[in-house]
């Protein structure tokens, strides 16, 4: 069994070989979540669990994971219990799943909206991690706007090029950006991935935070 460490944790994670792996795009939205003691926190696609076990640093209240695949369920648990956190898990499509709403909802879905098959992974895991035909950005936003609470927070990331997109589906649904936060390969790239935090609101700021630069770990947010 190999296992790979969560960065900026001492944690370390069982992926298995058939399941979507993290990336610097995981570590990233576990850094960027903001979580308090009271809280409920639900991660959308929970996978093999790495995003809850960087929301358990936060100890918030209840941890709740969704994903696709019962299966995955199996190496989610022994990650989980290797550190002694406790998570409620269901497989099933956050469409169809139902619960009293959420104070914190975190996802990273998946970023390819082709409709073309060849292009799609014949892995049905790795297929699901990539491409949104289970779970598309406007079913994605309409599934938060049910689980969140009115003063909750929404943390997302996605391809920066697809932030407009991602505007207006929040919007649909009455949710606006409040935080923002760019991620690049290295210092004059081009915008790689943007973390989001929408909030529910019909007046708001908007906090364009300091960037990230992937070749520069300096730069990564802190856990807080």
């Amino acid at each position: 069994m190999k296992l790979d460490y969560l960065g900026g944790t001492d944690f370390l994670i069982d992926q298995g070989d058939k399941f979507y792996r993290m990336n610097s795009d995981t570590e990233l939205l576990g850094r960027f979540i903001r979580i308090k003691h009271q809280h409920r926190f639900l991660e959308i696609g929970c996978n093999t669990g790495a995003i809850l076990l960087y929301a358990s640093l936060r100890k918030p209240k209840e941890l709740v994971g969704v994903d696709l695949f019962s299966v995955v369920f199996k190496l989610t648990r022994q990650n989980l219990e290797r550190y002694r956190v406790d998570a409620q898990l269901h497989a099933c499509r956050i469409q169809d799943y139902k619960d009293k709403p959420f104070d914190v909802i975190a996802c990273n879905p998946p970023y390819f909206s082709t409709t073309n098959q060849n292009l799609m992974n014949v892995n049905q895991y790795k297929r699901a991690g990539r491409h949104e035909e289970n779970l598309p950005l406007s079913e994605l936003f309409t599934a938060v706007k049910r689980l969140l609470k009115s003063n909750g927070s929404f943390y997302l990331v996605h391809r920066a090029s697809r932030y407009n997109e991602l505007y207006q589906y929040a919007s649909r649904v009455g949710m606006l950006p409040v935080k923002v936060m760019f991620a690049y390969d290295h210092v004059g790239g081009v915008a790689k991935t943007v973390l989001i935090e929408f909030q529910f609101a019909t007046a708001h700021e908007c906090m364009i935070e300091a960037p990230v630069y992937l070749d520069d770990r300096s730069t990564f947010p802190t856990i807080e």
